[in-house]
């Protein structure tokens, strides 16, 4: 019943940050082909008239699995920002797992070989960028992949959780390497159910005891940037932010690193700013922080996330 419920929950968001339409750019559209080799399922977005070799996106979505409708504007977004992009489903789609978890962390390395073979790519310009269980994953596989140059994680976290099923109360690790699962914190389930939040949140007051779950971030090839409502509802995306920053800090990381935290937002605080006049509009407070604040947080981190892929892969 509460994992369902959180699935629920998942989902009601996803529809709702779906519907509040963005303000549409005035570049053309990219040109997008469905991508299946390595096993993949993906659609790759192509600059209009791009030439030459192009730096690249591995775009991903979080728990709303499959081919995300948000991740696709997202990716139509960066696309006609100059970059190629590949938007990547990595379970909740045909050949994949049906539900999140145990997923392989080589099907992420499969996209970043499957990109660097292309010839209007340059294999030493890739980033990866994700929301919510997506931020978890993007840097997951950055710490597990240098080749990944530069990551945007929006409401992310510092660990590594069990994954989210609607038939098992005590879910594996959301992730495997090499066949087995990858260390995870555990849900807090302590006493009657409280709320979503609270399994996070109750979660992540052991992690003392679970240290091998806190994701090694200090491994990733490149500079970083967090983004996070301080009002998230749904998880504590702004104190696991906090942690990655602060892991970062410690291990002396060298990159760039920037944590962009938002008041008055929440779960939805980061996407393409959203048209006010659209009857969905207050759906963006429906996690967190108010429409408002939500949007106020998407005119600054949108752009701010495409300034700092262009500061890492733009040279």
């Amino acid at each position: 019943m509460r994992i369902a419920a959180l699935v629920t929950s998942i989902s009601i968001w996803a529809a709702c940050a779906c519907a509040a339409r963005a303000e549409e750019p005035t570049p053309a559209e990219p040109v997008k082909t469905s991508v299946t080799a390595n096993g993949l399922v993906a659609d790759f977005y192509m600059p209009a008239n791009a030439h030459g070799r192009l730096a690249a996106i591995i775009d991903i979505g979080g728990s709303e699995g499959g081919m995300s409708p948000i991740v696709a504007k997202h990716a139509r977004l960066i696309a006609q920002h100059g970059y190629a992009v590949l938007q990547l489903a990595y379970f909740d789609a045909p050949g994949l797992p049906k539900e999140l978890g145990l997923i392989p962390l080589e099907y992420f390395k499969g996209a970043i070989d499957w990109l660097r073979s292309q010839p209007n790519i340059d294999p030493e310009r890739i980033g990866i960028e994700g929301t919510s269980i997506g931020g978890e994953t993007a840097l997951v596989v950055a710490a597990h992949y240098p080749q990944i140059k530069v990551v945007v994680a929006a409401v992310p976290s510092s660990v590594v959780w069990p994954g989210i099923s609607r038939t098992n109360q005590n879910p594996p690790s959301t992730f495997t390497l090499g066949g087995k699962p990858l260390p995870y914190l555990p849900y807090g389930w302590t006493g009657p159910f409280k709320s979503i939040f609270a399994l996070y949140d109750d979660g992540l007051k052991q992690l003392a005891a679970h240290e091998d779950a806190v994701i090694q971030v200090e491994r990733i090839k490149g500079p970083v940037i967090l983004i996070c409502g301080k009002n998230d509802s749904l998880w504590p995306s702004c104190p696991m932010s906090e942690q990655v920053s602060a892991r970062l800090k410690a291990k002396r990381f060298k990159p760039a690193v920037r944590l962009l935290e938002f008041e008055d937002a929440g779960h939805g605080c980061f996407g393409p700013p959203a048209d006010p006049t659209s009857p969905n509009y207050p759906n963006l407070g429906s996690l967190g922080g108010s429409p408002d604040g939500n949007n106020t947080a998407r005119k600054q981190d949108w752009p701010a996330s495409i300034a700092f892929l262009d500061a890492a892969l733009k040279h």
